[in-house]
């Protein structure tokens, strides 16, 4: 099965954003009330919010949703498939 999906490297968020077409956001903290940008993307799906850490791949599923993948298990389930 083939899925498309897009490695977060903590500096390419418009490519992150027009893949997932807006849903995947970055995440912010709060400190103070004042909002501080994160290294991290915020995922929602249907078990609530889930965060993505830097390398690791945000796979469009076959419903159209989004998740993260760590790195080792992404490369240990999938493979690349040729264009």
């Amino acid at each position: 099965m083939a899925v498309e999906a897009v490695r977060w490297t903590g500096k390419n968020f418009g490519e992150i954003e027009e893949f997932s077409k807006g849903m995947v956001r970055r995440y912010f903290a709060y400190e103070k009330n004042e909002a501080i940008e994160t290294d991290y993307l915020e995922i929602p799906t249907t078990s609530g919010d889930v965060l993505a850490s830097v390398d690791d791949w945000i796979v469009k599923g076959i419903k159209g949703e989004f998740y993260p993948c760590k790195p080792d298990i992404f490369e240990q389930t999938y493979e690349r498939a040729e264009p």
